[in-house]
């Protein structure tokens, strides 16, 4: 058998004392690190969390802003230009609009600039300088089914 001196036994206890100071001061760095990196994932998580709820609210404020206001009340003669705009597929101009219902150009664009101030979406586009316009295809759909207007017979009787 082997058989180690006292001064001998004492120097391996020492290296073995040494070797396991070294295991835990890495098994320390070790930890340190972990909590670090943990406190890290967390503050992450925490901020993912905020933007999480951020991206919420903006999507919730888009909805609301993709659905249209409500229309306000037309007047009888807002609702003939309305019909002239809505029983046409393409986008007409002042002048077709005028013919259509009678009025003079001057008082359909009035009619018209009302229309747009009360919450109906008319699309205005150019043609040589000249322009056009039409209810958009989502609020015209939207008309069909829930009739926004509020037209009816009673509405084109005068008071």
């Amino acid at each position: 058998m082997f058989r180690l001196g006292k001064a001998q036994l004492k120097e391996v206890v020492q290296q073995i004392r040494e070797e396991i100071d070294e295991h835990l001061n890495a098994i320390n760095e070790n930890t340190n690190e972990i909590q670090a990196n943990y406190s890290y994932v967390q503050k992450l998580d925490n901020k993912i969390e905020q933007i999480l709820l951020r991206l919420n609210h903006i999507e919730i404020l888009l909805e609301e802003q993709s659905k249209p206001a409500p229309v306000k009340s037309l007047s009888y003669a807002e609702k003939q230009v309305f019909l002239v705009l809505y029983t046409e597929e393409q986008p007409l101009t002042y002048e077709e609009i005028a013919e259509r219902t009678g009025y003079p150009e001057a008082l359909v664009m009035h009619h018209i600039a009302d229309l747009i101030e009360k919450g109906v979406p008319i699309i205005k586009s150019y043609l040589n300088t000249s322009p056009s316009l039409k209810i958009h295809p989502q609020f015209k759909e939207m008309q069909a089914k829930e009739n926004v207007i509020n037209l009816s017979l009673k509405s084109f009787v005068e008071d």
